[in-house]
Parts: structure tokens; C-alpha cells; sequence
């Protein structure tokens, strides 16, 4: 199951896992990066320790998209909040204050 939620007008995609019993979030609004892969390369290479457990935290799931099933990283509200710490942005203060 998966779906949409609206922040600051934005969409965050989110999936259920079903193993896990947890949301997942795909977050692309915590900054204005038109490069989301450089800006984690950037980000995962600033924070070492982000990195080193960057595919615990961010596993790659199956997405429900308008284009059908896609493969996503997508981190849920744990990963989220350790990932937000390392987003120099004003616009990743106000997910710390979001409920998940």
C-alpha cells in the first residue's frame, strides 16, 4: 500500500511494508536539488557516519507511481530524522516538528 501526503503543498510518497510494519518516505522537498543523486553523494560524503549505514537506513522499495511499480530509496520515520540532521536547508527544519 502506498500513498501521498502533503507538506508545505509538496508530495511525500509513502509506502507500507508490510515485513516491518512501518511506513516508508520518499522525500524529495527537504531541498531545492535539481540532482537528488549528487546532492546524497554530497551529503553521504559530508557525513561519514550518514554513510555507513546509509543502506540500513534507506532501502530500496517497490513504489506505487502513476507510472506503475518503481524502485525508490525510501527511509522511514527513524531514517528520516537521521537523515534531516544532515540536510544543511531551513526547509528540513519543520519535518523535525512532523508527526510520522
Amino acid at each position: 500500500m502506498s500513498n501521498i501526503k502533503l507538506f508545505e503543498s509538496k508530495q511525500i510518497r509513502s509506502v507500507w511494508n508490510e515485513k516491518e510494519n512501518k511506513w516508508y518516505y520518499v522525500v524529495s522537498v527537504l531541498t531545492d536539488s535539481k540532482d537528488p543523486k549528487q546532492y546524497i553523494k554530497r551529503m553521504r560524503l559530508r557525513d561519514l557516519e550518514l554513510s555507513k549505514g546509509w543502506v540500513q537506513i534507506v532501502p530500496t522499495l517497490l513504489v506505487e507511481t502513476l507510472g506503475g511499480k518503481q524502485k525508490m530509496s525510501c527511509a522511514n520515520s527513524k531514517g528520516l530524522l537521521r537523515i534531516i540532521q544532515s540536510i544543511p536547508s531551513p526547509k528540513a527544519e519543520p519535518f523535525k516538528l512532523m508527526q510520522f
